[in-house]
C-alpha cells in the first residue's frame, strides 16, 4: 500500500474537513525569548559559522575514534591492546582521513543548512569515497598492512559514530532552535492542487516554517489559508510580509511564470523550494532531507558568492594572466595591424552592461569604421539574428582585418584585461550591447545576476546560428549547473568550437 507525504487520513468517524487548520502554538507567543538566544539568531552568520565549526568538530572525532577503535579491537582479537601503542598509530594515520572526509562532505552539501543538509546515504557514500581514496593513496604509497583491516573497519566505526554525533546534534540544536522560537515564514503557491495538502503536512507543530499564507494561480475557495494576492505581485509580497521562502507546490506550474517567480525571489534574498508530488520523488529519485515533515528542494539563487567566488575569481585571475603573458606577441601583431590598416584607435571600449545591470567598459579590438555607429539604425532592416541580438553576415562596417579577427575571434583577447580587473569572468553569459539589452524581456535579465564572461555555452553551442531563446536558455543552465570542471570544460571546448570557425561572423 503506498502512502503519499503529502495527504493525511481523516478518522472515519468524522467527515472530511475542507478547511486546513493549522495548529496554535502550546505557549503564550509574548512570552520573551531568551536574549542569549535571540541574539544568537539575529546574527546570522554566527549562527552558521557556529553550525559548519560544531559539525567539523563533530566529524574529526568521529575519524579519531573509528580509526582508534578499530586498531583497539584488532589488538584486543591479538591478546596485545595497548591504548598508547593504537593511540600513537593513530595519530599516524588521521590527518590524511580527516583531510579527505572533510573535503568530501563539504563537497557533498553535508555542512549546509539544517534544511538542507542530506542524509544517512549521503554519509555512506562519502564514507566509503574516502576509503576508497585512502586505500589508494597507501598502495601509491607503498605502505604495508598485513590486512586491510584498518579501511574497512575504520569505515564501519566512522559510520557509527559519525552518524550518531551528527544525530545528537540535530536533536539538540532542534531543541534549541525551537527555545529560541525560530520558524522560517513562508507562502505557498500553486494552481491550489496540492496548497491544502503542503499547508496540512507543514503544519503539524514539528516544522520549523510558518506558512502565512498562499497564492494561488486559479480560483480557490477558502482552505484556512490567508490568500495574499495575485502572482503579479509576488515582489511586493515578499517585500510586505517580510518572506523567508516561497514554496512552490504544484508540479505543473507554469514555466514563465515559474522563472520569474524564481527570479523576484532570489533578487529579495529569498530562497525557493519546490513541494513534489509523489510522482515526482518517484521518477527523480530524490533523497529525503531529514528535518522537514514535507520533503523539500531549494531552487538555489544563480550567484557566485562565498567559497564559490573565490574558486571562480581564483581561477580567473590565473588563468587570465597565463593567457596575456603567453599571447602576448599576438596581442601586439593583432594592435599593429588594426593601426597600420583603418583610422582610428585599436581598442574599442563598447559600455555594456554587467553584474546588476552596472555598465562597464568591455573591451576589444576595434573590427569597424569609425562611423559604424552612426550607420547602425540603417541597418537594422538586415539584422539576421532573433531576438534582441543584431548580426549580419556581411556587415558593411567591417574592416578586412577585422573580418580576420572576427573570424577566429581575435577580437575578444583585450577581454583578458577585463578579467583581470573584476568586470568579466572567463566564463559566463556574454555581455550584449545597450542595443540588445533594452530589447531584454525582463526574464531574460537573470542571466545579470553574474559577471559576463569571454566565453559560454554560447560559443561552445553553435555561436550566433542559434537564435536568441535556445541563447538564453543556455544562460539559465550554465547559471543553474555552474562548476569548476564545467568552466574548464567550456574553455577547452571553445578552442575547437573557433578553430571551426562554428557560426562564427
Amino acid at each position: 500500500m503506498a502512502i503519499s507525504p503529502l495527504t493525511s487520513e481523516a478518522p472515519e468517524t468524522q467527515p472530511r474537513q475542507s478547511v486546513v487548520e493549522l495548529p496554535f502554538p502550546n505557549q503564550d507567543v509574548r512570552r520573551k525569548r531568551p536574549p542569549l538566544l535571540s541574539f544568537l539568531l539575529r546574527m546570522d552568520t554566527l549562527r552558521r559559522g557556529g553550525r559548519v565549526l560544531t559539525l567539523v568538530a563533530l566529524d574529526i572525532a568521529g575519524v579519531f575514534l573509528a580509526i582508534l577503535t578499530a586498531l583497539l579491537v584488532k589488538a584486543a582479537i591479538r591478546d596485545s591492546a595497548d591504548l598508547d601503542v593504537a593511540f600513537q598509530q593513530t595519530k599516524d594515520l588521521v590527518a590524511l582521513a580527516t583531510l579527505v572526509t572533510l573535503l568530501l562532505f563539504a563537497r557533498s552539501g553535508l555542512y549546509s543548512d539544517r534544511g538542507q543538509r542530506p542524509g544517512f546515504t549521503r554519509i555512506v557514500g562519502s564514507l566509503f569515497q574516502v576509503t576508497v581514496v585512502a586505500l589508494l593513496f597507501a598502495v601509491i604509497n607503498g605502505d604495508g598492512f598485513s590486512s586491510y583491516y584498518i579501511f574497512y573497519g575504520s569505515l564501519f566505526f566512522s559510520l557509527l559514530y559519525i552518524t550518531a554525533f551528527r544525530a545528537i546534534y540535530e536533536a539538540v540544536s532542534g531543541v534549541i532552535l525551537r527555545a529560541a522560537g525560530y520558524r522560517r515564514r513562508a507562502v505557498l503557491v500553486g494552481s491550489g492542487k496540492t496548497i491544502e495538502a503542503v499547508a496540512h503536512a507543514l503544519g503539524d507543530g514539528h516544522s520549523p516554517i510558518n506558512v502565512i499564507g498562499f497564492i494561488s494561480l486559479t480560483p480557490r475557495p477558502d482552505n484556512g489559508l490567508r490568500s495574499l494576492g495575485r502572482i503579479e505581485e509576488i515582489g511586493s509580497i515578499i517585500a510586505d510580509h517580510r518572506l523567508d521562502e516561497v514554496i512552490i507546490a504544484d508540479s505543473d506550474f507554469p514555466e514563465r511564470q515559474a522563472v520569474e517567480l524564481v527570479d523576484q525571489a532570489h533578487q529579495q534574498g529569498v530562497r525557493v523550494r519546490i513541494a513534489p508530488s509523489t510522482m515526482d520523488l518517484l521518477v527523480q529519485r530524490a533523497e529525503f532531507v531529514p528535518g522537514e515533515t514535507v520533503p523539500l528542494f531549494e531552487l538555489k539563487p544563480p550567484v557566485f558568492d562565498g567559497f564559490d567566488y573565490l574558486i571562480k575569481r581564483t581561477f580567473d585571475i590565473v588563468v587570465s594572466g597565463a593567457l596575456l603573458l603567453v599571447l602576448s606577441p599576438l596581442l601586439v601583431s593583432c594592435w599593429l595591424a588594426i593601426r597600420l590598416t583603418s583610422r582610428g584607435p585599436a581598442i574599442y571600449r563598447s559600455s555594456r552592461p554587467g553584474i546588476g545591470g552596472q555598465p562597464f567598459d568591455c573591451l576589444k579590438f576595434r573590427t569597424m569604421h569609425d562611423d559604424a555607429e552612426q550607420r547602425q539604425e540603417e541597418l537594422e532592416v538586415h539584422n539576421e539574428a532573433g531576438g534582441a541580438i543584431f548580426k549580419i553576415r556581411q556587415d558593411p562596417r567591417v574592416t578586412r582585418v577585422g573580418r580576420l579577427l572576427r573570424r577566429w575571434s581575435l577580437d575578444e583577447l583585450p577581454q583578458l584585461f577585463c578579467v583581470l580587473r573584476g568586470q568579466m569572468s572567463l566564463v559566463g553569459p556574454r555581455p550584449l550591447p545597450q542595443r540588445d539589452f533594452e530589447r531584454l524581456e525582463d526574464w531574460h535579465k537573470k542571466r545579470y545576476h553574474v559577471l559576463p564572461g569571454m566565453t559560454g555555452l554560447w560559443q561552445v553551442s553553435g555561436r550566433s546560428e542559434l537564435d536568441f531563446d535556445d541563447l538564453v536558455r543556455l544562460d539559465f543552465l550554465y547559471l543553474e549547473r555552474w562548476s569548476v570542471f564545467l568552466d574548464l570544460s567550456i574553455l577547452l571546448k571553445t578552442l575547437p568550437a573557433v578553430l571551426m570557425r562554428r557560426g562564427a561572423f
